[in-house]
């Protein structure tokens, strides 16, 4: 087994349950750790062979595109696409912050943690 992370993905988007938020937006944070054999791949340097970390960050982009609610459903989201869509992700966490929320406080960031296995 081997790991990939990336870090500190930032995005800007437009969750939350105020209405206001669908129309300003925010600035988010993602961290995304993916497990699964990358033994094969460290063999042959090929990357038809191994988790390419562009099409994790495309997941990551497009599914943080479309507004929700709550962070929990944007991070469920982007598990089950990396899950569907890339086969060697054995198990993948993800971590969704958003960057200075509005709940009335001096509060850096509030953060959902899922994880998700096959």
């Amino acid at each position: 087994m081997g790991s990939i992370k990336l870090k500190n993905i930032k995005v800007f988007a437009y969750h939350g349950c105020l209405d206001e938020e669908g129309k300003i937006g925010s600035d988010y944070r993602v961290d995304l750790k993916v497990k699964g054999d990358l033994s094969h791949s460290a063999k042959t340097d090929a990357l038809a062979d191994t988790i390419d970390y562009v099409h994790l960050n495309k997941i990551v982009k497009e599914e943080m595109a479309i507004r929700s609610k709550l962070l929990e459903t944007v991070a469920e989201r982007i598990l089950n696409r990396v899950l569907e869509e890339i086969t060697l992700v054995k198990k993948v966490k993800i971590e969704v912050s958003k960057i200075n929320p509005p709940i009335g406080g001096n509060v850096a960031m509030v953060s959902v943690i899922r994880t998700k296995s096959r």
